[in-house]
């Protein structure tokens, strides 16, 4: 497998000042300590990629001149360990701060674990101080998050990753022709399963008795319902995108589909004992990663090649064009991120992930940490 030394990204907009590609130290002490995981792309999604090519740099855009503002390291440039998944492409943001010199613009020298465990484990590796933060799924990280782990939300990162594809041979265009049917995903916490649930709830099916989910090796899911043992599936960009892209599937929902259209669905999280030991630093990390959401909007071409650099799978051209249909510009922060994830609870609690008896606004402030004020 090809790694962020070896392959080469592609240049971005003459304007900007790429620093080389920093060297990724091996990390096998905490390695040891994890599991190692060793749509068709439409016309206006070709022109957002198409028009990277003269957008003004990152740094113009106001959340990043708000970052900018904030506290800055001194001294010797602070080591933090993030764990993520390098083959999801919900975190690329990650690995562009990295490969675009943000995070030591930030006086930070970030490493990657590339984390193969649950949820809950992540968590509480994160917690324990295994690693310093995070990337990951709201709607898979929610539920273990109202265990109480020490674990804080600092900022979304980016939302439309989440997708519902349904038959073309079985006629499954909406939410409608899903009851009765199979759905294949993954497995039956996933955040896909999580996001469309709610979507049949608030469409007047019940998930429960009016959908059947039958869960499937992740790989497989395309399969399944190619070979007709399920009508539909539910699952996360990358593969989703590229299933669509084959033709045989209809895009039935994504996480961007209606009143969900500025909802995120990725969010960063930082352990609380840096948070409360470390702000400056806890604010650095979360700054770089909200900067290079920045850059991976306004260059998805760049960051589809440095996600294929960490091992991403798919064409250049589908993963640039994949990475535009997302929303990388839109990352709450503050009032607004805590709507978001109160409105989240509710609608979890409604579809019976989170406790009833929780409540939405105070589990919200309990789990976020504003470190940017």
């Amino acid at each position: 497998m090809e790694n962020g030394r070896n392959n080469k990204p592609l240049a971005i907009a003459p304007s900007e000042s790429a620093p080389p590609n920093p060297s990724r130290r091996t990390v096998l002490g905490l390695a040891a300590l994890f599991g190692v995981a060793t749509p068709v792309a439409m016309a206006g999604v070709a022109r957002a990629v198409t028009a990277t090519k003269s957008s003004p740099l990152p740094d113009e855009l106001p959340v990043c001149r708000a970052a900018m503002n904030g506290e800055r390291r001194s001294g010797p440039a602070r080591q933090l360990t993030l764990a993520w998944n390098a083959s999801s492409i919900c975190t690329v943001a990650a690995a562009v701060a990295k490969e675009r010199g943000i995070y030591a613009k930030h006086n930070l020298d970030v490493d990657f674990i590339n984390f193969g465990g649950s949820t809950e484990q992540l968590l509480e590796a994160i917690a324990t101080g295994k690693a310093d933060a995070g990337i990951g799924m709201a709607l898979r990280w929610l539920k273990p998050l109202e265990q109480g782990f020490d674990v804080r939300i600092t900022a979304g990162v980016h939302g439309g990753c989440i997708r519902l594809l349904g038959s073309k041979t079985a006629g499954i265009s909406s939410l409608e022709s899903l009851r009765g049917k199979t759905i294949a995903i993954s497995d039956q916490a996933s955040p896909a399963k999580n996001f469309c649930s709610i979507a049949f709830a608030k469409s007047g099916i019940d998930p429960v008795r009016d959908v059947d989910w039958r869960q499937y090796p992740i790989d497989l899911l395309a399969l399944a319902v190619e070979k007709g043992e399920a009508h539909a599936l539910a699952d996360n960009d990358p593969r989703t995108y590229l299933w669509l892209r084959n033709g045989n599937l209809n895009e039935v929902l994504t996480n961007l589909s209606g009143e969900f259209a500025d909802r995120i669905c990725c969010v960063l999280a930082v352990r609380g004992s840096l948070i409360r030991g470390e702000p400056a630093t806890a604010s650095a990390l979360t700054r770089s990663v909200l900067e290079a959401g920045d850059i991976v909007a306004r260059h998805p071409a760049d960051a589809a090649a440095i996600y294929a650099g960490y091992g991403g799978k798919g064409p250049l051209d589908d993963l640039a064009a994949m990475l535009a249909s997302h929303t990388h510009h839109n990352h709450p922060v503050g009032a607004a991120l805590k709507r978001q994830i109160s409105l989240y609870a509710e609608e979890l609690k409604q579809v019976n992930v989170l406790k009833r008896n929780t409540d939405s606004a105070k589990f919200a402030d309990r789990v976020y940490a504003d470190v940017l004020s």
